[in-house]
């Protein structure tokens, strides 16, 4: 069922604009409180975790948009992991529950939007980018009342400075419209974009014309809520638009969730946040709203304390030190390495060298087979003595050496090229018996976008520059990247 339904119990109103260059939040006062002081006091009454969760690298979110009565502890939960993340801004996909935009993504085109908290800057550079693709619109009119991005914005306000933002309202898409407007987003974000689909989920009871059941309500919401729930875990964009047909359940932000799976990182963890719904909260099941906050989360990114960074790498300079003077592959004693539990972990690795800032040796595995370690050691002798690239590096030369480990996620396959991410995915390729591997860092320190990538890494592979472009299959992974010259500054 396809309706374009308000997602809370609170009437919408106008909202007014300066100049055309900002949008003054409407919603001030009515879905929130209004003044700054009584904002930030509810945000924090909402918020469990006072310490937050800064280790947590968190990519994306699903969070709902009712009034912060409703689904604020719900959403609070989420911004939880935003703090002390360096974002440089965050993509907001919301539904349009008012304008109809058959297949096309509506920006703002303003300056800024004014909450009780400030003003927020739009992140211009990066809509002049996405208006690249003709299905992105300029509309600030549609956003002016459009209360499905507007409620996430206080929220970010509250946990990251600095920060810009980028609302997009998404219209009905089609599958052709959905994959374009996806393929732009994926290409644009990178490690420094939080993305945020913005949607309620199940909206039960004749208010919402949707009465699948009408005994053990409670219950049989929250199974139609987590059966849906399975297809965003598994990141399932297709599985999720079939259990919607299947269902007819009322998911406001059914396509910005579809989008948001199709431009989440393959490697990406999907985590249950909260969940809740406004008939628990009310006591009156008549009629109910469910909310959830997903996250999206790096894999891996916080198993390495700065300890554990510090004792592979020296790890890596020991051990070929020690095999260049003995040659033999030292022990753990001969070397004084205590071994920590993130250092046994059997993980993919690449061991890089870099000499006055270029490229002096690279190689590694990818799959995991054997405890880190063991795989650091290997592989930083096979760096130094056995890149055919380079003549085998000699003992004068340690000292000027740079060493940097990746620490690699499990390679996932994907579907196509349009699915890899610069600057978050390393990827291999393979094609008539030929392969090549680039680290998530190459093509960011190359400067390369997605496709110069690919040519890049076909010719590596002994391939011409254009063959990725049929019959070529790809692998992704992520990387946990630290170098010598992260602690030689410290």
């Amino acid at each position: 069922m396809r309706i374009l339904i308000v997602a809370s119990m609170f009437l919408g109103i106008l909202c007014c604009a300066e100049d055309g260059k900002i949008i003054v939040s409407p919603f001030a006062g009515q879905w929130y409180s209004g003044t700054k002081n009584a904002l930030e006091k509810e945000i924090k009454s909402m918020m469990g975790n006072p310490g937050g969760t800064a280790k947590i690298k968190p990519r994306a979110f699903i969070m709902p948009h009712a009034g912060y009565a409703y689904s604020g502890k719900t959403a609070a939960a989420g911004i939880e992991y935003m703090k002390g993340n360096d974002f440089k801004r965050v993509v907001i996909l919301a539904p349009s529950h008012r304008a109809s935009l058959p297949n096309v993504a509506c920006l703002s085109g303003v300056e800024k939007f004014r909450t009780p908290l400030g003003d927020i800057t739009v992140d211009s550079a990066f809509e002049e980018k996405l208006m690249q693709n003709k299905l992105f619109i300029r509309n600030a009119e549609i956003h002016k009342s459009e209360h499905s991005a507007q409620m996430e914005i206080p929220l970010i306000q509250y946990v990251l400075k600095d920060v810009k933002v980028v609302p997009i309202i998404i219209g009905r898409l089609n599958d052709e419209s959905l994959k374009s407007i996806a393929d732009t987003l994926r290409n644009l974000i990178d490690d420094k974009t939080l993305v945020i689909a913005s949607s309620d989920f199940t909206h039960y009871g004749p208010s919402y014309d949707y009465l699948p059941f009408t005994e053990d309500i409670p219950e049989n919401l929250k199974k139609l809520d987590m059966g849906v729930y399975k297809f965003i875990e598994k990141k399932d964009a297709a599985g999720f638009m079939n259990y919607i047909d299947k269902t007819g359940d009322t998911i406001c932000g059914e396509y910005p969730i579809a989008l948001l799976l199709e431009i989440v990182p393959a490697g990406a963890d999907a985590k249950l946040i909260a969940y809740d719904t406004s008939g628990r909260i009310t006591g009156d099941y008549t009629n109910s709203v469910s909310y959830m906050t997903i996250m999206f989360s790096k894999p891996e990114s916080s198993i390495f304390s700065e300890d554990d960074k510090k004792e592979l790498l020296k790890l890596a300079r020991k051990t070929l030190w020690y095999y260049m003077n003995y040659k033999k592959m030292p022990s753990l004693d001969d070397l004084k390495i205590t071994l920590s539990p993130a250092m046994k972990k059997e993980m993919g690795v690449f061991v890089t060298l870099h000499k006055d800032g270029n490229l002096r040796g690279c190689i590694g595995e990818i799959f995991p087979s054997r405890p880190l370690w063991k795989a650091v050691m290997a592989q930083s002798i096979n760096s130094g003595l056995n890149d055919y690239r380079f003549p085998p590096v000699e003992l004068r030369d340690l000292p000027s050496l740079e060493f940097e480990i990746s620490a690699l996620t499990p390679p996932a396959k994907v579907n196509s090229w349009r699915d890899i991410v610069i600057g978050t995915h390393g990827m291999t390729l393979e094609k008539d018996g030929h392969s090549a591997v680039f680290l998530p860092q190459v093509a960011p320190e190359q400067g390369w976008g997605l496709e110069e990538t690919l040519s890049h890494l076909s010719q590596k592979a002994g391939l011409p520059a254009d063959a990725w472009k049929e019959g070529a299959k790809f692998t992704v992974f992520e990387a946990v990247v630290f170098n010598e010259k992260d602690f030689s500054k410290k």
